[in-house]
């Protein structure tokens, strides 16, 4: 008998606590960067007071920031991948740090949109940097799944976290404390960053397609503002418009990536098996979350009667098993369970959170809040195991590219959340109010509640119209979710990462 050659190829080096150190000082921008984009939910009425912005500025100083985030994150990731990652994340945490130092001070609603939008650049290079970082410094398969199931948990805490934080900093100081908070984590990122992060970057990535830029941010941001103003404001023909033009760039958008002698996304990232499904996955877990979000932060407000710090607050509490949901399905795959099997469940757990939230009445705070935990858990089972897949069969020299996709997937799917399930509980709401209701509570409960000193019992049918829709909605979402659940049994059946073996060039990719 011959005996099987024993491979010459070294096994990944493990991370040790340099590298765990780093993530550390990693998570720190990364829960700032998703803090920010709900930071302003109690800040408004005080900016509003002090600026005296227009109801468009007012509208911009929100939505400018997430709008520039959502448009830069294909654009940063490429561009990252060529300069380098830590070099654009230490860029990145300047404009960061000088723009929040801007925004705090701001004297005018024009200057504070300004700040927004540069935070928005900032973050757009931050977000995609860190995974990238995250890819090449975490090369053992086991030890990188726990530092996405971290990345993971760390990003949608800090988007419950954002909105706390800020009511608490407006109650006891300024408006301008909610900017203020990120200048020390961007210090120390700066400080740190140079001695604990390694240089990371593709060593032959071609001329930039700066052609790409326009295209790309003409494909996301019309998608984008449509649908975050469909489920407000209804299908107007303006906002279908807006879909429409910017599914039209998307096509010669991907007409370009597949011609160009250097695009800006590799056509040949979609190629290997399990990336193209895990950025589908992760838009529908997106969907999920942010669907919900839509209906629940409502509900306690406008259905409870809490008041906004509290309804914060008591949202809070549905994020507190997230922190156990990553590491344990990471556990799950690392001791042989097929990750399609971990992923398929955890896309029905995150389904049944929508099955209980279809069971809640006018006065069910706590099943909407355990509905809100089961759905959290569930999504962030599905986020952490396909990121890991994405994450682990993308090149590394290409993983700032990888990452962005995966985030652009992100703001889609929570942007179509809130406009498909916002829309489907809204066509209820409006149904079930009666015809001789006043106009404002046709359009919205908190139209309804405005005027609900003038119509006896108006109040009351309101709420229960919203909590109708809120019901038929989630129903809508189980279904998408167990769809999901599906469609990753069948896509993900088998696929493992495998890292192959280096390159020449990829050797070359970290520093």
């Amino acid at each position: 008998m011959t005996s099987n050659p024993t491979s010459t190829t070294p096994p990944p080096a493990r991370a040790g606590r340099r590298e765990w150190t780093a993530l550390g000082v990693l998570m720190l921008p990364l829960m700032l960067v998703s803090m920010d984009v709900s930071v302003l939910y109690f800040a408004i009425p005080a900016i509003s007071a002090d600026l005296e912005p227009s109801g468009t500025q007012q509208l911009w100083i929100f939505d400018i920031y997430g709008f520039v985030l959502a448009g830069l994150l294909m654009t940063m990731g490429s561009l990252g991948d060529r300069i380098g990652r830590r070099r654009l994340l230490l860029i990145g945490a300047t404009a960061f740090g000088s723009a929040s130092l801007v925004a705090a001070y701001a004297n005018s609603a024009e200057t504070l949109i300004a700040a927004r939008a540069i935070l928005g650049i900032g973050g757009a290079t931050l977000m995609p940097s860190t995974m990238a970082l995250l890819r090449a410094m975490f090369t053992d398969p086991g030890q990188r799944a726990k530092a996405i199931g971290l990345w993971s948990g760390v990003m949608t805490a800090g988007i419950a976290l954002g909105s706390v934080m800020s009511g608490v900093l407006v109650e006891h100081f300024w408006w301008g404390s909610v900017f203020l908070v990120n200048l020390p984590a961007m210090a120390l990122l700066l400080v740190l960053g140079p001695i604990l992060l390694p240089e990371s970057k593709d060593p032959a990535p071609g001329r930039f397609d700066w052609l790409s830029v326009p295209l790309s941010m003409a494909a996301v941001l019309p998608v984008i503002y449509g649908l975050k103003e469909i489920p407000s404001e209804g299908w107007h023909a303006g906002y279908v418009v807006s879909i429409t033009v910017g599914l039209l760039f998307a096509v010669l958008f991907v007409h370009r990536q597949r011609t160009a002698a250097s695009p800006m996304i590799d056509p040949a990232l979609f190629r290997g098996r399990g990336f193209a499904p895990s950025v589908a996955l992760n838009l529908v877990s997106a969907f999920g979350i942010m669907g919900s979000a839509y209906f629940t932060t409502q509900y306690l407000q406008s259905v409870l009667g809490k008041s906004a710090l509290e309804a914060a607050l008591w949202a809070l509490l549905p994020s507190v098993p997230i922190g156990a949901a990553a590491p344990v399905a990471t556990t799950l795959v690392q001791r042989g369970v097929d990750r399609a099997h971990v992923v398929t469940a955890g896309f029905a757990i995150a389904s049944g959170g929508f099955a209980l939230l279809a069971l809640a009445g006018t006065d069910s705070m706590w099943l909407v809040l355990v509905s809100c935990a089961v759905l959290a858990v569930g999504a962030v089972i599905v986020m952490s195991q396909i990121m890991d897949l994405a994450m682990g069969t993308a090149p590394v020299e290409r993983a700032g590219t990888a990452s962005s996709l995966m985030e652009t997937g992100t703001e889609f799917g929570g942007a179509l959340g809130m406009a498909v399930l916002g829309s489907i509980g809204t066509a209820i709401y409006r149904h079930a109010i009666p015809a001789s209701a006043p106009a404002p509570a046709h359009e919205t409960l908190g139209g309804a509640l405005s005027v609900a000193d003038r119509v006896p019992g108006l109040a009351a049918v309101a709420r229960e119209a919203f909590t109708s829709g809120m019901q038929g909605a989630a129903i809508a979402g189980a279904v998408v979710l167990t769809g999901a659940a599906v469609l990753a049994a069948v896509t993900l059946r088998q696929v493992s990462v495998r890292e192959a073996p280096k390159t020449p060039e990829a050797e070359q990719a970290t520093v």
